[in-house]
């Protein structure tokens, strides 16, 4: 079975490297070449254009619905900061989705009504900017405090020293006193106009209208959507690979059958192209399954696993098993290479094309029966046509018998 599996093999790579049973010329390669990066080009793109299709968990969940739902905890004492923060994220962008970009017949029953709503907010450019200065005076109410502490403290210390009759460099308790009062003043009209700003902001219909429905969400409905998102991120990478295989097995099918149909029919051209596409068609197959691989294992298994071992205090087990894996990647390297591309049988082709010493390599001259470095003979009698024919060679070189 497996002399056999190895022979197609064999077959299939003449068909990629030859055209009527001779090796390729190199204006032919070129062509065959780019015609490979051209469909495999294709093929991505194509494969891309087929998964977007697929709706994904952040298109059901949003990342801003889970900041608002899942992650932030509202009353009635922090949903202006928290709203005017979710705002000032976009200016970032730490959320990717805006409302040009989202298909809201995608989103989750719970997220529709509240990106909708906050999105409200956001595109109004009154309230934006409101919200913004909202944000920049609260700031700047935490710089004043600061800086009133650091006067009141630096005045405490002018009042004790003088009392206590001594005199240090620095300004004066007058000079002191006059600042702090500065200060004062200047940190009671921020936070007037804090106060002013922030009831326009709570009173402002579309803001109402986003407390509302932010009421309406429970605990239990927070606790569900965070439960449909684990189960999204889950399922996702298999349900992304099956849609993928949607589009790369009727092409390759397609590509196996008219390899199939040209191989039995003899015809060298189109058994190159299709050999060629064949080919084309199962690396981006393979670099899926090597992606949901990846999905799987690092992302969710390897990390629950140090969870595991970090609980129970065996994390070293870990780093044994990195050490294994490492060892058994780094032996099954060295027999590919030692076994397989630097083989005894495949050195012995290359001295014997170059003209060398089939035993130790030396380069020999032309008609040399013996090596004159090692003795090695380099010829033996064929046994079907007795003639001289290479020690090593599977084919008599007279006869063209197997030996």
């Amino acid at each position: 079975m497996f002399h056999m599996l190895s022979e197609k093999i064999n077959a299939f790579r003449q068909r990629l490297t030859r055209l009527d049973r001779q090796p390729l010329g190199r204006a032919a390669l070129v062509i065959i070449l780019l015609l490979d990066l051209f469909i495999l080009t294709s093929v991505f793109r194509g494969l891309a254009d087929h998964t977007r299709q697929l709706s994904a968990p952040e298109e059901t969940i949003p990342p801003l619905c889970q900041d608002i739902v899942i992650d932030r905890t509202w009353n009635t004492q922090n949903r202006l900061d928290r709203i005017s923060s979710l705002v000032s994220g976009f200016a970032t962008r730490r959320f990717p989705l805006e409302r040009e970009t989202r298909e809201p017949s995608r989103e989750h029953r719970l997220c529709a009504p509240i990106v909708s709503a906050f999105e409200a907010i956001r595109t109004d450019g009154e309230l934006a900017r409101g919200l913004n200065e909202l944000r920049h005076i609260k700031q700047e109410n935490t710089t004043l405090r600061a800086g009133l502490e650091q006067v009141k403290g630096a005045y405490d210390s002018q009042l004790l020293e003088k009392i206590a009759g001594e005199k240090k460099p620095g300004p004066s308790a007058e000079g002191l006193r006059k600042q702090l009062d500065e200060q004062i003043t200047a940190l009671d009209e921020s936070v007037r106009r804090e106060g002013e700003l922030g009831q326009t902001l709570e009173r402002a219909p579309k803001i109402q209208a986003f407390y509302q429905l932010m009421e309406g969400v429970s605990d239990a409905d927070r606790t569900g959507l965070a439960n449909d998102l684990r189960r999204l991120n889950f399922w996702y990478p298999a349900k992304r690979l099956g849609w993928q295989m949607l589009f790369l097995l009727p092409l390759l099918a397609v590509f196996y059958f008219w390899n199939s149909r040209s191989v039995a029919r003899d015809r060298p051209y189109q058994m190159l192209v299709s050999s060629h596409l064949l080919v084309v068609a199962t690396i981006p197959l393979l670099f899926k399954i090597i992606e949901l691989a990846y999905d799987i294992l690092p992302r969710r298994f390897f990390r629950h696993l140090i969870d595991l071992l970090e609980a129970i205090k065996l994390v070293a087990i870990w780093h044994y098993l990195v050490i294994a894996v490492a060892i058994a990647v780094a032996m099954a390297l060295i027999y590919l290479f030692q076994r397989k591309l630097f083989s005894p049988e495949r050195v012995l082709q290359r001295r014997i094309a170059r003209g060398e010493c089939h035993a130790c390599g030396l380069r020999l001259p032309p008609g040399s029966r013996h090596c004159p470095a090692c003795g090695a003979a380099q010829f033996r009698e064929c046994r079907h046509c007795h003639q001289p024919t290479l020690t090593h060679c599977r084919f008599c070189t007279f006869c063209g018998q197997a030996d």
